[in-house]
């Protein structure tokens, strides 16, 4: 096989059905490439090998499977610099992934470029547009119709530029990577937070803004910082209620919401071999909520049966022939090592209001108690990018089966989220869909719905205080429902589904009764569910649309008039000077992440609109100085206005402001929106005590100038009507901190020192204002 480049193209084969067909062309190398075949280059494992084996004998040392594949990838792997945790590393990815909300703004800035084609195969899922309200055949028809300009926009942008398009009702893009892209020792990046979910198949998938997206695009070398690699040392195996979904809330516990900052979480040892290949997605997927660059597993059998069972049998030959190169070398050493023994590991959840509050289920009912949490459980939401696999839906049918076997039905309402079309076809066919139908199930769209905050509900009032358990990813105050009332609980579809049926938190599937409708007690028998179905998948309705060969007279039409859509301006370049008086806009309170940033929910429809959206700028976050929500004092005027209203006003009259925030500013999801809003509002700095990754990537590559206090104490210096003047931006250079001039209304100042984490090419985007001017002007 090492003789053949493989060329995985897609066919449509009668009814709509999808197939892979798989064709051979002889070449010295081996490679692969996918099974939707855009232009660009595929990966060779030979490159790898030999990229790896340069860094090696420079390193003089082990490499972790992290290391290995990001240093595979390296652009100048003879002349790079290599420090975990400092150097810049200039890296060549084989693909890019978009989904639908960040894709608008991603193809407006590709357009902008003024570039012709992608240097990369990429696609574009369509999922997050679509809201979950009735049930999954009606809310699709009505996406289709709402979005329409915007998936029209999408669908054509896709085939003017070379990009493949998964239209709406696909599925979700993670679900869809790992069926189709993923493989292991590829390099991804996404523009959606969760891309790492393609660790499972042995990838390093990294979520990243828009900006970036272009850059890979662009055939640019993509810049990350060398990641510490954290070593999660998997001994025992999973059996009983014990799921995947509890290692990582368990690591969630112990790493908390920053505590894979700038690290890739890497899982090895005796143990990973008990996880299924979808089960090890869902540990890379969550890895996401606590700050890490990405996830990945080493690539074992359990990997090599999904790529067969998903049509890539010959990739999974070339990943066998070359997997001293898909695993970590022995003597490798980790900044950081973390030790589960699964055996040991009880079914976790974790909540309300942030995915690390990590809690055993036979605990989780004294603790609500204990803090006034609502004991009933109003509803159970299974699926998402996360959990949505055939093992997941089986595992659950397996309880739902139980409990209809027993009379029962959900007492708490119970929705299911397939992860794709084909999870969707398969589990329909082999009747889970109808056993979770039956015991009070709704099946919605394949695609993400309430997990981003896609959802209708009804069942509640906003301000009403309840609970809801779900098997998503993240659970920030307001994200699935827009209530900040709702206490909202992580766990596995297993436990949500058990929840679900006995409608109380205050239940632990491994001890604790139900009652049968005959008045008999019995006790749920652990879940089982079949890896991967024994029949094949059912393909389903065939929803890709691949880049046409010739794209000449395709258009793309941006109507001046939308409120859905806006072609981009530049932004103004720097003028030389020190940032002098910029007011302090808003100094926030505590969590501040991109959904406090930039809301999703019903401001989703406004993604493609820089202006429309910029409307929701800062609205979720708290105002220190009277711990109210979009209420801030407008300094020229005296009056209190809503956070965008005043920031538009303060541009309108010439002022440029600043942002001032607490630790992890920015987490979750990757959406470039919360820095392109600031940026367009007329904004300059974000000071904060840290960041998070890809917001402080994403502030950068819109000229934004993200600061961290040298001292963290410093915060507290400044007043919610002070202003700073940003000095030493002459000399501004990689290393070197500049100074702030904090100015009080009772005229007196402080002066502070303040850290920065720009390389120098990033200094060159601040000087022409944002990355995309620079990439013009180098053009």
């Amino acid at each position: 096989l090492t003789s053949f480049l493989l060329l995985i193209t897609h066919l449509v084969l009668g009814e709509g059905a999808r197939r892979l067909h798989v064709s051979a062309a002889f070449n010295a190398k081996a490679k692969v490439a996918m099974s939707r075949f855009e232009p660009g280059t595929s990966i060779s494992y030979e490159k790898l090998h030999e990229n790896i084996d340069i860094v090696r004998k420079r390193l003089n040392r082990p490499l972790t499977l992290s290391e290995k594949i990001v240093y595979g990838h390296l652009d100048d792997p003879v002349g790079q610099d290599i420090a975990r945790g400092h150097t810049y590393l200039r890296l060549r990815p084989d693909r890019v992934a978009m989904q639908d909300a960040t894709a608008q703004m991603a193809m407006l800035q590709f357009i902008s470029s003024g570039l012709p084609k992608v240097a990369v195969p990429s696609t574009i899922h369509c999922d997050h547009l679509i809201e979950a309200q009735i049930g999954g055949v009606e809310d699709l028809k009505r996406a289709k119709e709402v979005n329409q300009e915007v998936y029209n926009f999408l669908a054509t942008a896709g085939a003017k530029y070379g990009v493949g398009f998964w239209k709406p009702g696909s599925g979700i893009i993670h679900q869809i990577i790992l069926e189709n892209y993923a493989y292991p020792g590829v390099l991804l990046i996404g523009t959606d937070s969760h891309t790492p979910n393609g660790g499972g198949l042995g990838s390093i998938c990294i979520g990243v803004g828009g900006a970036d997206a272009v850059d890979v695009m662009a055939g640019i070398p993509w810049e990350l910082k060398c990641p510490n690699v954290i070593g999660v040392k998997l001994t025992g195996s999973l059996s009983g209620w014990t799921s995947p979904k509890d290692v990582i809330l368990k690591v969630a516990g112990i790493l908390t919401v920053k505590g894979g900052t700038g690290a890739i979480v890497e899982y090895h040892g005796p143990g990973v071999d008990s996880i299924s290949c979808t089960g090890m997605a869902t540990i890379c997927n969550m890895g996401a909520e606590i700050g890490a660059t990405t996830s990945v597993f080493p690539y074992n059998h359990r990997m090599k049966t999904y790529l067969n069972k998903t049509g890539r049998a010959d990739i999974a030959a070339l990943a066998d022939e070359h997997k001293d190169d898909l695993v970590p070398d022995k003597g490798c050493k980790y900044d950081q090592v973390i030790e589960i023994n699964l055996s040991e590991l009880k079914p976790h959840i974790n909540g309300p209001f942030t995915p690390d509050l990590a809690h055993p289920v036979s605990e989780i009912g004294a603790v609500a108690e204990k803090n006034g949490w609502p004991l009933e459980v109003k509803v159970g939401l299974i699926g998402s990018c996360t959990n949505s696999s055939y093992e997941d839906m089986g595992r659950a049918a397996s309880l739902a089966k139980q409990a209809l076997d027993k009379g029962l039905k959900c007492k708490a309402a119970f929705t299911v989220t397939p992860g794709s079309e084909q999870i969707r076809a398969t589990i329909e066919r082999d009747g889970f869909s109808k056993i979770l139908r039956d015991v009070g199930g709704v099946v919605l769209a394949n695609a993400c719905g309430p997990c981003i905050g896609q959802w209708d509900r009804k069942d509640v009032k906003k301000g009403e205080k309840n609970t809801i358990v779900t098997s998503y990813n993240r659970n920030f105050t307001s994200r699935n429902d827009a209530n900040p009332a709702t206490h909202a609980f992580v766990t596995s579809p297993e436990i949500v589904t058990a929840l679900a049926i006995a409608g109380t938190l205050k239940f632990d599937p491994e001890t604790d009764y139900l009652t049968a409708a005959n008045g008999e007690k019995f006790k749920l028998e652990p879940p089982n569910g079949d890896e991967l179905p024994a029949r094949d998948f059912d393909p389903g309705q065939d929803t890709y649309q691949h880049p046409p060969a010739e794209s000449g007279s395709v258009m793309v039409d941006v109507s001046p008039t939308s409120t859905r859509l806006q072609l981009l301006e530049p932004f103004d370049k720097w003028n030389g000077k020190d940032l002098e008086d910029l007011q302090v806009l808003i100094k926030v309170k505590g969590k501040c992440t991109t959904d406090h940033i930039s809301a999703a929910g019903p401001w989703l429809k406004f993604r493609g609109h820089l202006d429309n959206i910029s409307n929701n700028m800062l609205i979720g976050a708290i105002n220190i100085e009277n711990d109210a929500v979009n209420k801030i004092k407008n300094r020229l005027t005296g009056e209190y206005g809503g956070v965008p209203d005043v920031a538009r006003h303060y541009k309108a009259n010439g002022l440029s402001w600043v942002v001032v925030g607490d630790d992890n500013y920015g987490e979750g999801s990757s959406r470039e929106h919360a820095a392109l809003e600031p940026r367009h509002l007329g904004g300059r700095v974000i000071l904060v005590k840290s960041f998070a990754r890809i917001h402080e990537t994403n502030l950068k590559k819109q000229g934004m100038l993200p600061l961290t206090f040298a001292d963290p104490t410093d915060y507290d210096k400044i007043r919610p009507d002070d202003k700073i003047s940003i000095t030493g931006l002459a000399t501004f250079a990689p290393g070197k901190p500049l100074k702030g001039v904090v100015k009080h209304g009772d005229g007196s100042q402080d002066i502070i020192t303040l850290n920065h984490t720009f390389n120098e090419n990033q200094v060159e985007w601040f000087h022409a204002g944002s990355a995309l001017n620079r990439m013009k002007e180098l053009q």
